[in-house]
């Protein structure tokens, strides 16, 4: 289900919730059956351009939920970092695209209609739904023998707006002006083969334009930013950082990161120049204006919910700032190092050669003078755990939250 901030198990109980899930998988299903889905001469007739309605009834479902699910993300009612996104595996997807394309043209469905047509008792669709089946288990039985090429040519969670760098909008009205030029140039193709008029009305017209104009909606409206996103949050959130939940004692770093059954990722949000003179050991230098792209990349992390996120800045003003990002994105486990790089610096490094205090200093400014720009060769970037016995409050408490599940497909 959608990440709507509303939690149906919770409300309607295992019961109701499936009961939800049923009335969906019906109303599909019905959908299906209403458009003709359900007969392979009329699925099939798409490929011999005497048929247009598999075109129009699924771009129109494509540009109608995707014009839905981002104006919900543009009013902060759904997360859409929590919304699985398929991987691009690009010379598997393509081979399976070309199977499945000859399937559909040979067998006259697809896995989804297939079931519509099986379930209305038709007997070249439960032949369809036997051989996919078999199909499935010869996959299962045989994916070893190509499983390089199956994973391979992999490229992650790859969208429009990340392929051509454009808004959320501007992706959105590209697919919508896509969608109306294939049904123009459908209906053609069907006017040509069949020599028959397609009939024109007023309920037509709309449902033509009325998904592009939504999509004008989205495109005008522009993406949420973080801040806008933290400003619905901040109610919940901020007491945590006034009774400063959110940042952990050097040494709970420290040990977090000797715990081999933790993962620690340390992002430090400083500018090149301070993270050159000094850095944690495995820290990533990560700039402000990067952290949502991070951010998208670690809930991606099958294994995020043993993962502990900690942002470091020299002080902590830049790095709890960071962390209202994180929070905006939806990342768990997120903490601040307390006191930051100088703090850690006081700790670690109060007897290393080459590093001296520099006396009284601004909010996030290096407190410390260093002999050369050595990064993490410090003894201080990377101290030996067994060697120090700091005492502080543990803070780190695993949220086992995922990141986005997989969907299915129709």
């Amino acid at each position: 289900m959608a990440p709507f901030p509303l939690d149906l198990l919770g409300l309607l109980g295992k019961p109701g919730t499936y009961l939800i899930f049923l009335l969906i998988g019906f109303g599909f299903g019905y959908a299906l059956e209403m458009s003709g889905f359900n007969r392979s001469t009329i699925l099939a007739g798409q490929f011999y351009f005497r048929e247009s309605r598999v075109v129009k009834v699924f771009f129109t479902a494509i540009v109608v939920a995707m014009g839905l699910l981002f104006l919900a993300v543009r009013l902060n009612l759904l997360d859409y970092n929590l919304i699985w996104v398929p991987p691009t595996y690009l010379w598997p997807g393509i081979v399976g695209g070309l199977i499945m394309g000859v399937g559909f043209i040979l067998g006259g469905f697809c896995p989804g209609t297939s079931i519509v047509g099986a379930a209305t008792l038709k007997i070249d669709a439960m032949l369809f739904v036997l051989g996919g089946l078999v199909g499935a288990a010869l996959f299962g039985e045989t994916e070893p023998l190509f499983s390089n090429f199956y994973y391979g040519s992999y490229y992650g969670r790859v969208t429009l707006m990340d392929l051509f760098h454009i808004s959320t909008g501007a992706a959105m009205l590209i697919v919508a002006l896509m969608a109306l030029v294939f049904f123009v140039m459908m209906e053609q193709l069907q006017k040509f083969v069949t020599k028959q008029e397609t009939p024109d009305s007023l309920f037509r017209r709309i449902a033509w334009f009325a998904p592009l104009a939504l999509t004008l909606v989205v495109l005008v409206m522009g993406d949420p930013t973080p801040a806008e996103k933290w400003a619905r949050l901040a109610p919940e959130k901020e007491p945590l950082i006034a009774n400063r939940e959110i940042y952990i004692h050097p040494g709970e770093l420290l040990a977090s990161i000797a715990d081999d059954t933790l993962s620690v990722v340390m992002l430090d949000v400083r500018s090149e120049a301070d993270y050159n003179l000094f850095h944690l050991h495995g820290a990533r230098r990560t700039p402000m204006e990067d952290l949502p792209a991070v951010a998208r990349e670690l809930l991606l992390d099958p294994n995020i919910g043993q993962t502990v996120i900690v942002l470091m800045s020299n002080d902590e003003t830049a790095a709890t700032e960071a962390w209202k990002i994180m929070q905006a994105e939806s990342v768990p486990n997120v903490y601040v190092l307390e006191g930051g790089v100088n703090n850690w610096l006081s700790i670690f490094a109060a007897e290393e050669e080459g590093i001296q205090p520099a006396g009284q200093t601004a909010d996030e400014q290096l407190a410390y003078t260093f002999a050369a720009a050595r990064g993490d060769r410090w003894e201080a970037a990377n101290p030996f755990p067994h060697e120090w016995e700091l005492e502080y409050e543990p803070k780190i408490k695993l949220e086992r939250k995922k990141g986005p599940t997989t969907g299915g497909c129709g």
